[in-house]
């Protein structure tokens, strides 16, 4: 199903060590909702849709998992050389103790990643809706996260992810508009 290319969909630039920038980011990482929702959402609803946007599905979660990959770097070359003390300052300190410098699906706040995050109704439209609105979340989420960044490579990264964001949503919504215009045809028999 997948061909992996040994390089990030978007390159990642980090020209500092920032903990708590990294912990920010965590945020989309394994947030409620991050790209690892997303993925796993969109992965999962594609079973429950017709034909006609199983692909959209399909696409867009790869993708999710792709923006997983440039946030786990992003987080990992801002935390790599990093003391136990500046993990510590920035609130990391707990993740410290538990991972060392391995990444760990959390938020910004330290809540374990968890099933629940993941939406399916099993109602192709009442679904898109909820991706719409994922999409729109992640949209804002890196906004503000563009708002904090002090490195511009990360700055230059996260814009990448937002935009991706709204192309996004706006498949979902050319996806409702096709279930509906199916659902509200006539049938003759």
């Amino acid at each position: 199903m997948w061909v992996y290319e040994k390089k990030l969909l978007y390159p990642v630039e980090v020209t500092t060590c920032n903990p708590m920038l990294a912990k920010y980011l965590m945020e989309q990482y394994g947030g409620a909702d991050g790209e690892l929702a997303a993925a796993l959402r969109y992965m999962n609803q594609r079973y429950t849709v017709p034909d006609k946007v199983i692909g959209v599905l399909t696409d867009i979660s790869t993708e999710e998992f792709s923006h997983l990959e440039m946030l786990a770097t992003m987080i990992y070359k801002l935390t790599k050389d990093a003391t136990p003390e500046q993990l510590e300052k920035a609130g990391l300190g707990a993740h410290f103790v538990n991972h060392g410098h391995s990444l760990f699906y959390e938020n910004a706040g330290g809540v374990p990643f968890t099933a629940t995050y993941i939406q399916s109704k099993g109602d192709p439209i009442a679904d898109l809706y909820e991706d719409i609105a994922a999409e729109e979340k992640a949209r804002a989420t890196y906004q503000w996260l563009i708002d904090i960044s002090d490195d511009p490579g990360v700055s230059d990264a996260l814009r990448f992810l937002r935009e991706r964001e709204n192309i996004h949503s706006l498949r979902f919504r050319e996806s409702v508009e096709i279930l509906k215009e199916e659902r509200d045809r006539k049938k003759i028999f």
